[in-house]
């Protein structure tokens, strides 16, 4: 199959509330930064010049009103963070490092609070979070539980004066009640993002109509507003008229990605379905423990066509070493630091709620070494 650089993909399907991500192709041995790429850079840099003109305008009313220069945007503000899994995940490390860092930067008072990615332990961590004391004055919270099981919650936690934010994982019909109160989303948009890593593994790979392929996916049944990626991954793929043999990731393997478990259910698809040679993993963590895992299979890079999602180190080593063709970067960092800014100008100055996509980037071998660094710090 060929392997033309991808470092974009445009998604016609992509809903119309989010623009359709720009397409870039640099040439084959070319070192340009992809089109891409820079608007991202762009898209921080507004976003860090946006923080930075807050904070100024902060400091010199501080000043006017007799303070000094060391009082802080959130100083006072009490927030309850979701980073989402635990703390040897290297997703949710990076969201908490971003979290760290606005907490430092702006002052505020945060307590973090790790589920596994655990539906049903987030709902009850939310539930524990308003009935703390004193009560927080905002909520960061992920949408994995879904609609049923958080509209409730959300709307008694608004009543009792709670800002309630979301990263990571959307609920349009929540947040759209609330935005005007400072619900706001920063994270992919999970649709968009499957269909660009399906169109991305496409235009790279160029696989034949009917050729086989597995993607490893989430439960609808569980976690229904998450498998809004992994059906982006199935619809992207089916309309390119491939044969898509969809697997569940287990809860262990969900919370575990480098057990015993996760081997298992890798080598028993690829033993189901011997004839699928590109495989598309929608979990940052089962992403990155592939290598691993396909060494430990008899795979040699390039047997199996592996695209995914999460920058980390072991995803850069696997994209270094050909096991990783593609991934998905949704940028976590800023769903740590946006959320707890986002939650601090709607206490302070009751700025609505903002919407941020942070996923609108792929990363392969022609632009891994411009974040491999970053990715080694913790910040991308």
């Amino acid at each position: 199959m060929p392997e033309d650089t991808v470092t974009a993909q445009t998604t016609p399907q992509t809903p119309q509330s989010t623009p359709a991500p720009v397409t870039s192709s640099p040439k084959k041995g070319g070192s340009k930064l992809p089109l891409l790429a820079i608007l991202a850079l762009v898209v921080v840099v507004v976003v860090g010049v946006g923080a930075y003109l807050v904070l100024g305008l902060t400091a010199k009313t501080s000043l006017q009103a007799g303070g000094t220069s060391q009082g802080k945007l959130c100083q006072g503000v009490k927030i309850v963070f979701f980073p989402g899994g635990n703390q040897t995940d290297p997703f949710a490390t990076v969201v908490y490092n971003g979290a760290k860092a606005a907490e430092t930067t702006l002052g505020a008072s945060v307590q973090y609070v790790w589920s596994n990615w655990d539906t049903s332990t987030m709902v009850t961590q939310f539930q524990d979070a308003m009935g703390t004391s004193p009560t927080p004055d905002a909520i960061a919270m992920m949408g994995h539980p879904g609609v049923d099981a958080l509209s409730s919650l959300i709307s008694e936690a608004e009543r009792k004066g709670i800002i309630v934010t979301m990263q990571n994982v959307d609920i349009p019909t929540i947040r759209t009640q609330y935005t005007s109160n400072g619900f706001g989303y920063v994270g992919q948009n999970l649709s968009a993002s499957g269909l660009l890593v399906a169109n991305g593994v496409i235009r790279k790979y160029q696989p034949k109509a009917a050729a086989e392929t597995i993607v490893f996916g989430v439960d609808p049944k569980t976690d229904p507003a998450r498998y809004e990626r992994t059906k982006g991954i199935v619809d992207g793929l089916t309309a390119a008229k491939l044969v898509v043999h969809e697997i569940v990731i287990s809860p262990d393997v969900q919370k575990d990605a480098k057990s015993q478990a996760a081997q298992k259910l890798i080598g028993d698809a690829l033993s189901k379905y011997p004839n699928a040679k590109i495989v598309v993993i929608d979990h940052g963590g089962l992403t990155a423990a592939a290598p691993t895992i396909l060494q430990a299979l008899g795979k040699k890079p390039g047997d199996v066509v592996v695209a995914g999602f999460d920058l980390s180190v072991d995803t850069v080593n696997g994209i270094k070493s050909g096991y990783i063709g593609l991934i998905s970067d949704q940028q976590p960092y800023l769903q740590g630091f946006l959320p707890i800014l986002q939650s601090c100008l709607t206490k302070k100055y009751g700025f609505a709620g903002l919407y941020i996509d942070t996923g609108v980037g792929l990363i392969d071998s022609s632009n891994v070494d411009l974040v491999a660094g970053l990715a080694k710090q913790g910040i991308r």
